[in-house]
């Protein structure tokens, strides 16, 4: 343990080396802070919840930073709604109208727009006359509708109103200039809602969402999520799923070729054998088999990864280093004074295999991060969680490289990335200190 913290010691000697923990104490920072910033429960809740969790964000929107760096300013999405103080609703006898207003100054036009009611009644359903006002004053008439209690009129896929607008899409057509139609008119909009109601006690209320084509900071994909969500939650899920398989491969294999070293004979013999047959075993495949076939829970793979990774080449690495071991003096004192085979094992010789363990161990955890994002990307990974490959996964499934939507897929090809490096920076500069053979390289 001592020529381990003599060798720690030493990492600062190493530059790469300080990067490297840099960059794994930020990610380990960033997991902590998205545990805290996004419970378990509400995590999952965002990523499974789909269209009724998201009705406000639009689909396929770039990141909201991309206007920073664009001559044109993509449009923002706008909320407005009857509960909100600053949208005009007025009701006498039984007519309500509403004026749902708001200020546009974008360079394109919007993706979508969408209307949602929320309508209460007894037996007669209320009443609307739908109008839109533009900024050089034109009225478009978007037609009349009965409200049901909870309703949804979609303008966006209107066909009718799009021939009226001489086959254009709505989001086009409501905004365009009459001088230049390939623009949109900047200034004042309004939507009107005149209702009609049919009871003392009924009322209508309404929501105008415009959806923008920017959102957040990682942007939206296919069920208008937000990808923050899962960016931010692939880091604790990555990370523990390295971690922990790396701890259990490693300590698991340290100590069962001691065994086999200390023993020898028959003991040594098998373990051997099963090394060398799990060795040429298609991991990745066998993972497909049973993410198919049995489970895709993460628990479930990590186990089944720990079990086909504890026979690996490590375990014949290891057995030299503790033939060598067996013979040392030290050992035959302990032997000498009555120490057992297990503590012989475990106290004298495991612990002086720990300086060649920490490196590998470091450079594992990488290609364990990759495994499963791997496993994501083959639509293996966790059906719960949301993770980098998941993330990946979806991209892929929707043809996002082919549509454009280039941010979906390198935001969390650059967080995987930026762990590989991390780790590998480290672990490299580990195994240089603890190698002697590699220090004058």
């Amino acid at each position: 343990m001592t020529a381990l913290r003599t060798g720690l010691q030493q990492i600062r000697r190493y530059p790469s080396a300080l990067v490297g923990l840099g960059i794994i104490v930020g990610l380990i920072v960033l997991a902590i802070a998205a545990v805290f910033i996004i419970p378990y429960e509400e995590a999952i809740r965002l990523w499974r919840g789909g269209e009724d969790v998201w009705q406000e964000s639009p689909r396929y929107a770039q990141p909201a930073w991309v206007n920073l760096f664009s001559a044109k300013k993509l449009p923002e999405t706008i909320v407005l709604s009857t509960l909100s103080p600053s949208v005009k609703k007025t009701r006498s006898d039984k007519t309500v109208t509403i004026s749902l207003a708001f200020d546009y100054a974008y360079d394109d036009f919007p993706s979508e727009l969408t209307l949602f009611f929320q309508a209460q009644y007894r037996e007669l359903l209320p009443y609307a006359r739908l109008s839109w006002r533009t900024p050089d004053g034109r009225e478009i008439s978007l037609g009349e509708r009965k409200l049901s209690a909870s309703d949804r009129y979609s303008i966006s896929q209107d066909t009718r109103l799009e021939r009226r607008l001489g086959n254009r899409p709505p989001e086009v057509g409501l905004f365009a200039a009459p001088t230049a139609p390939q623009v949109p008119l900047k200034g004042r909009y309004e939507l009107q809602i005149t209702g009609t109601l049919f009871e003392e006690h009924s009322d209508i209320d309404a929501k105008l969402v415009v959806y923008g084509k920017v959102y957040g900071l990682a942007g939206t994909d296919h069920k208008r999520r937000d990808l923050m969500v899962a960016l931010l939650w692939g880091a604790p899920v990555a990370l523990a799923f390295g971690f922990i398989v790396a701890i259990g491969t490693s300590l698991t294999t340290l100590i069962i070729a001691a065994i086999g070293a200390w023993y020898g004979r028959w003991v040594d013999a098998l373990i051997q054998r099963i090394t060398e047959v799990n060795i040429i075993l298609p991991t990745l495949v066998i993972l497909i088999i049973v993410g198919t076939f049995y489970s895709r829970n993460i628990w479930v793979m990590m186990l089944a990864i720990t079990a086909l990774s504890i026979f690996g080449a490590g375990i014949k690495v290891y057995r030299a280093i503790f033939l060598q071991i067996k013979e040392s003096p030290y050992i035959e004192a302990a032997r000498a004074y009555g120490a057992s085979n297990l503590r012989l094992i475990v106290r004298y010789m495991t612990p002086r295999v720990i300086p060649v363990l920490v490196p590998g161990f470091v450079t594992l955890i990488p290609s364990l991060v990759f495994l499963e994002a791997s496993l994501g990307v083959l639509g293996l990974g966790d059906p719960v969680l949301p993770t980098w490959g998941k993330v990946l996964n979806d991209a892929s499934t929707n043809g996002a490289l082919y549509k454009g939507y280039y941010y979906w897929v390198l935001s969390p090809s650059v967080l995987l990335m930026i762990t590989a490096l991390g780790f590998s920076l480290l672990g490299f500069a580990l195994d240089r200190i603890f190698n002697p053979r590699l220090r004058e390289l």
